[in-house]
């Protein structure tokens, strides 16, 4: 198997709806949702690609760092990578269908697992979206997150206990989902969560909860005190608001603000380790990769998953040595140039 196999296939299968352009910056696709493209002008979507471009490294090469260690302790599991695998759903509208809901969920966790990895789910507009993840999580044995659309407080809670009888390490919630087009097309509705019914839901669960779609400061401090075990800054693909700033432009103050008091996740443009190691030196423990993985799971379902993972940590590998990096706590903003 090898990348450029994996991006035919992958390009013939999307054909349509995902170009498997050679960079992945949002410009053929920009306002294609439902589709792979971000919002309106796209800009959300190219604000995280440039905000992580705006970032240089300082080479080291004076240091001991030969065999750097890419492990983590995260949600009680002891991952081979900080490279996990985002939620995502609506392979009809989103992809073409080249995957039923279930494939495509077993692809992302399966292969995410093979990597030593953690594969996160969605949730859509069709019910059977969320329960194709929850399957999928349960297969693997737990070892997935189930991730749940803002919908009304009821609906949360069902598909709450959905996911503890799983036996899922962690769930969570992307309320940066709260305006996606395709679920008010479905009828659907989603909304944003007050801080006290993010509280709410949080302590219906003995679990690890993820507040997903975080991008200022306060409301960073908001999830946490509302009992966030963890926090994604993510924009959600620039796929909600048009002008959004990128991931990495907000990640340093969030990261000042919550560092300690919860987990920091970062979902937003990474294609290649090197990016991967950017947004850990900004502040994150771990990030999260979603289109990439698009191209892997249609391209060559959980094996093509597993590759793109297990390349994107070795690119990671050889970017720790040469910043001096022996392992994840190594990775600190002294790596960036600026």
């Amino acid at each position: 198997m090898d990348l450029k196999t994996i991006r035919r296939e992958a390009r013939e299968k999307l054909k349509g709806y995902c170009r498997v352009c050679p960079a992945c910056d949002g410009r053929a696709c920009s306002g294609e949702v439902p589709g792979m493209g971000g919002v309106g002008t796209g800009s959300g979507f190219r604000a995280n690609l440039e905000a992580l471009a705006d970032y240089r490294l300082h080479m080291r090469t004076l240091h001991a760092a030969v065999e750097p260690d890419t492990g983590l302790k995260l949600f009680g599991l002891t991952l081979d990578t900080p490279v996990l695998a985002a939620p995502m759903t609506g392979t009809p509208y989103n992809m073409g269908g080249p995957l039923t809901e279930r494939e495509f969920a077993g692809a992302i966790v399966s292969g995410s697992v093979a990597a030593g990895s953690l594969g996160f789910t969605g949730d859509g507009a069709d019910p059977q979206m969320y329960e194709a993840g929850i399957d999928a999580v349960s297969e693997a044995g737990g070892r997935g997150v189930p991730v749940i659309k803002p919908r009304e407080q009821e609906e949360v809670r069902q598909r709450v206990q959905r996911a503890e009888k799983s036996g899922a390490v962690a769930l969570g919630m992307d309320v940066d989902g709260a305006g996606l087009v395709t679920m008010a097309l479905k009828g659907q509705p989603v909304g944003p969560k007050t801080p006290a019914q993010m509280g709410d839901i949080i302590s219906s669960t003995k679990l690890p909860f993820i507040v997903k779609g975080i991008m200022t400061v306060d409301e960073a401090r908001m999830a946490v005190d509302a009992g966030a075990a963890a926090i994604v800054v993510s924009n959600h693909g620039g796929r909600v608001l048009d002008f959004t700033p990128g991931a990495a432009e907000v990640l340093p103050a969030i990261t000042e603000e919550v560092k300690g008091s919860a987990v920091i996740l970062a979902d937003g443009g990474a294609r290649t380790g090197v990016d991967v190691l950017k947004l850990l030196a900004l502040g994150a423990d771990a990030v999260l990769v979603g289109r990439p993985l698009v191209v892997g799971a249609c391209g060559a379902g959980a094996r093509g998953v597993q590759f793109i993972l297990e390349k994107m940590t070795a690119e990671l590998k050889q970017a720790m040595i040469l910043t001096g990096c022996r392992n994840l706590a190594g990775v600190t903003p002294r790596v960036l140039a600026g």
